[in-house]
């Protein structure tokens, strides 16, 4: 076991980690400098597969305003959008756009330099930042990539896992990293820990999500006892390239219904109407059902997204990503219906945190679609998680800022039952999760997928525990699957016992036996207490 220290940790490579990274450094005494944990490399993550943009209310944008984005937000919230979390990030987005622009990033311009904005599903007005075209998330992590390569004061640890944090008596003290590549366990003492691990995405048969969207953040900050907040809430994304060669689906972003394509079966024969006066650009949660009841009662895979009509010029330079992708599948999409599905996308659930991040384990601070600062609600508005990302990373580093984030060694004894676990060698043979991944996987997007009933919860709340029962690893495990395994498997137990308590439908739960919206709207909080799921009044 390697020992040592930082004066701040930052788990995750997105767009939240990096930008959160960056500004600590910019303005705060950093005696132990910083250290950034990343499993995959650098870069890899959700943010880098965002396309349609990110939401920014700009002060030379006259036809949008604060109030016109908050009300937006609410409406797709479905009621549990929390109104000071919406008007923090709206009022801030501002800022933080002038700010990123700073570290190397920019956004697609039009011949007077100007900003050029689109708008998604349940938008009033173009208010959505797009770079590259179709290509935001991508464009944005490079470029915080190539300004943190510069920066001396922050190490990266490549190909490295976070398997647990050192938490006593309510504190944060730091986190166990487990190193693909050597093998090798490190205890990090940092009184200031900030996760921003994404999403669940590979917790679902269909999904838009990287291989590494496995809720690891997820399942680490619940463990170490921290609240987690509407972990029933799963967005499905409508409109997913309805081939499955690769660990994802690629996204078909909403931002092209935005632009006016339609959807339609193989005929051409339009049905949103049937669904929702504002067709295709009802909330997504309409949206996802509508495409997948057609899909039942047609007893087809998938429809099709016809975007012919906007132009072959347009199309290839607005979504030149998407346009070569599906070109690569033999879909010409300027004469060509995109097949498309439905597909697991964005956890509105997560860790609950205010909006400074921070959780009930102090020190412990959560950013990104790892937490849940009431924002989303029941139904994220799309493009509002970018946003959600800079800001909160933003205000992290302001609350930072005059806090002494010097660290001395603990006492040994104070995490010794924790780093004992991990000194220990664990004679076993190693399992093969590959299968017990999809049958989880299976059991989620027919059990807690896009309809739900008390009786395929109840089944895939049987059957996860089945799974537990044949994956015995209680803590340490042998290889980074493993451990990515028994993550996915905590955080859909979570999901699971969320989503049957919850006996209503609201935004992306969607319950077939319980179809009423209820009139009183509150948060689903849970922890672990005494070792067993408990549920917070």
């Amino acid at each position: 076991m390697k020992y040592s220290k930082a004066s701040a940790i930052v788990v995750g490579s997105g767009i939240a980690g990096l930008y959160a990274a960056l500004k600590i450094e910019q303005h705060t005494q950093l005696p132990d400098g910083i250290l950034l944990i990343t499993k995959s490399k650098l870069g890899e993550s959700n943010s880098r597969y965002a396309q349609g943009g990110m939401v920014a209310v700009l002060e030379e944008n006259k036809k949008d305003s604060v109030e016109s984005h908050v009300s937006d937000t609410l409406k797709a919230g479905a009621g549990l959008s929390e109104l000071n979390a919406v008007k923090f990030i709206s009022e801030n987005s501002d800022k933080v756009v002038k700010d990123l622009l700073k570290f190397g990033v920019e956004f697609d311009r039009d011949e007077n330099g100007e900003f050029t904005l689109t708008k998604e599903a349940a938008h009033s007005v173009r208010r959505i930042l797009h770079s590259g075209g179709d290509a935001t998330g991508r464009e944005m992590e490079l470029a915080l990539c190539d300004a943190l390569k510069k920066n001396n004061n922050i190490k990266v640890y490549a190909n490295t896992l976070a398997v647990e944090l050192l938490v006593n008596e309510g504190k944060c003290g730091g986190v166990i990293v487990y190193n693909e590549e050597t093998k090798e366990y490190e205890t990090v003492y940092s009184h200031t820990v900030i996760m921003a691990t994404g999403g669940i995405g590979q917790l679902y048969k269909y999904t838009t999500n990287p291989i590494g969207a496995t809720g690891d953040g997820l399942a680490i900050c619940y463990n170490a006892g921290a609240v987690m907040q509407d972990m029933e809430f799963v967005q499905f994304h409508p409109t997913a390239l309805a081939f499955d060669d690769a660990a994802n689906r690629f996204l078909i972003s909403e931002a092209v219904r935005g632009e006016g394509a339609k959807l339609c079966d193989e005929f051409g024969m339009e049905f949103m109407g049937k669904y929702h006066e504002k067709r295709e650009l009802a909330p997504r949660d309409v949206v996802a059902r509508s495409i997948f009841c057609e899909m039942n009662n047609n007893g087809e895979p998938n429809v099709y997204l016809n975007a012919t009509a906007l132009g072959s010029d347009k199309l290839l330079k607005r979504f030149p990503t998407i346009a070569k992708t599906c070109l690569e599948h033999g879909v010409d999409i300027t004469t060509d219906y995109i097949p498309v599905a439905p597909a697991a996308h964005y956890f509105m659930g997560g860790v609950k945190t205010n909006l400074k991040g921070e959780t009930s384990i102090k020190g412990l601070y959560a950013i990104g679609e790892v937490s849940s600062t009431g924002l989303h609600g029941g139904n994220r508005l799309a493009s509002n998680s970018l946003l959600e990302c800079v800001v909160c990373a933003y205000e992290v580093s302001e609350v930072l800022r005059n806090k002494d984030l010097s660290h001395n060694t603990p006492d040994s004894k104070v995490y010794e039952e924790i780093i004992s676990k991990y000194e220990q060698s664990l004679d076993v043979e190693p399992i093969d999760v590959v299968s017990l991944k999809a049958e989880l996987q299976d059991i989620m997007w027919t059990g807690a997928g896009i309809f739900r009933t008390e009786q395929t919860l109840n089944k895939a709340k049987n059957s996860l525990e089945y799974l537990s029962e044949k994956f015995d690893r209680e803590s340490k495990c042998l290889t980074k699957e493993e451990y990515e395994y028994r993550n996915m498997l905590t955080t859909a137990k979570l999901i699971v016992n969320s989503a049957l308590n919850r006996k209503e439908s609201r935004g992306a739960h969607y319950r077939i036996d319980y179809l009423q919206t209820n009139d009183v709207c509150k948060h689903s909080l849970i922890e672990k207490n005494k070792g067993e799921l408990s549920f917070v009044d």
